[in-house]
């Protein structure tokens, strides 16, 4: 964890910019958080934005956030809300997300985690039943 980027005065547009390192798909993940994100998990402090908050807190820029949403969370939203929401709950650490997101989703069980924030959480957004 280094210094965060987004300041006090950056609207959500230039936070996202910052964050972005010019990747598309980060920006993509993040204007998605923004405007889903409180339907996800409305217990969220802000809303979606917290999310990108919890991506600066913990150094996870650019290209890392796509790696994030595609290969740990299986291009599923409410699974990357999830496991963002499992880290600042204190079931996941730093260290295991960002070797997770180094090594395409090694050593951690994203179903656990979801469930232990389900558990936690009940107003966040369960999966759609399978049919």
């Amino acid at each position: 964890m280094g210094i965060c980027r987004i300041k006090l005065e950056d609207t959500v547009m230039s936070a996202c910019i910052k964050m972005s390192d010019g990747n598309p798909g980060a920006i993509s993940v993040m204007a998605s958080m923004v405007r889903d994100g409180e339907k996800i998990d409305p217990d969220s402090f802000m809303g979606g934005f917290c999310n990108v908050l919890e991506l600066d807190t913990l150094g996870i820029y650019g290209p890392r956030i796509w790696m994030l949403y595609k290969d740990v969370c299986g291009q599923d939203l409410r699974v990357t809300c999830a496991i963002l929401r499992a880290n600042q709950l204190g079931f996941l650490s730093e260290n295991k997300l960002q070797h997770a997101i180094d090594n395409y989703g090694e050593g951690i069980d994203v179903p656990a985690l979801i469930s232990q924030v389900e558990e936690r959480l009940p107003k966040f957004q369960k999966a759609p039943a399978e049919v």
